[in-house]
């Protein structure tokens, strides 16, 4: 895969497998926090943060939507990248149908705003990035950090009212994040870049037990934490909406789809109906990322056009305990 050495882009510069064919994914690189401190390097501020994303990329999704949900669209700034990923990375087309230019840097490529903030980074460039324009650098590219800090720091800034991460049920919350990561957020992963059969029916065994383990959570209770639209919905969510269009078929986690799970599709559907939630979809760019870009999944690159999932179709989940993240 492709990546930044040195601050040189290099293709086929890193495997994504170890030598037991299972998906190794790399960590990410920037890790500062933006603080309610006098003393933070990062403080939260108006319009100065911006963030970078893929409308195809799940972990960028998560920072979409938590922009989305408090109503912090008018404090930090966003743009969106391509959907279609060459070996030139992560591009900004604005003649294409929601995409954007770089508005802050001016960049054709994302890489070029890691290297605007280290000139010899190495690393894979990936999304989402939140970018400082007073410091003219990149605060953090690692997802689940994002959204925290989104939720936490920017509380005076947001419109709606809402608290994703409040603060007696945080230790809550990231056990629920940390249980679904492996084996869902990134099980589909391991199961559709697998270089063996062996870690491909493991990854499938081990994603299958979890949606299975919070179908049933999810049965008698509207969240995953009980009572509380949190961020673990949030991150819950954004697999979940993709899975059938793409996971199911792409990376081959075909023994069942969220549609048949009763609880997960619910918990889909009410998520998806939030308000704000539904402009952060786009499936378009969804299908055309994963089956265009992964050419070693799918050589001929041809993007199935049948039916979606009916997001909005109705659902009962009001009916258990728990109240609406937001209100209309």
């Amino acid at each position: 895969m492709n990546m930044l050495v040195d601050g040189e882009w290099r293709t086929g510069a890193y495997e994504s497998t170890n030598d037991d064919g299972e998906f190794d994914r790399q960590e990410t690189s920037f890790r500062d926090w933006i603080q309610d401190d006098p003393s933070a390097r990062f403080p939260p501020e108006a319009n100065r943060y911006h963030l970078y994303v893929s409308r195809a990329c799940p972990w960028a999704h998560r920072a979409a939507m938590t922009r989305a949900i408090l109503g912090l669209e008018d404090v930090v700034s966003m743009d969106v990248v391509d959907p279609y990923r060459d070996a030139d990375g992560w591009q900004f087309t604005p003649s294409k149908d929601d995409c954007t230019e770089d508005t802050v840097t001016g960049a054709d490529y994302l890489r070029e705003v890691y290297t605007a903030a280290d000139d010899d980074f190495t690393g894979r460039v990936t999304v989402p990035v939140l970018w400082d324009r007073e410091e003219e650098t990149v605060v953090n590219n690692e997802s689940e950090e994002i959204v925290k800090m989104l939720a936490d720091a920017f509380g005076e800034f947001a419109s709606n009212d809402v608290d994703l991460y409040p603060e007696g049920r945080r230790d809550e919350v990231d056990a629920v994040i940390d249980a679904i990561y492996e084996p869902i957020n990134n099980g589909v992963y391991r199961a559709g870049f697998a270089g063996s059969q062996s870690a491909h029916e493991a990854a499938v065994e081990e994603l299958f037990e979890a949606l299975e383990h919070w179908n049933d959570v999810l049965s008698d209770q509207r969240w995953l934490v009980e009572d509380r639209f949190t961020l673990a919905d949030v991150c819950l969510f954004t697999t979940l909406v993709r899975f059938d269009e793409v996971y199911h078929t792409h990376f081959k986690c075909n023994v069942a789809r969220v549609t048949d799970f009763d609880a997960l599709w619910g918990h889909t559907r009410d998520v998806y109906q939030t308000p704000g939630v539904a402009a952060t979809v786009n499936m378009d760019h969804v299908k055309e990322h994963y089956y265009t870009t992964h050419t070693d999944l799918n050589p001929t690159q041809l993007v199935p056009v049948g039916p979606g999932p009916a997001f909005d179709a109705p659902h009962d989940r009001d009916a258990l305990a728990g109240v609406a993240p937001l209100s209309e």
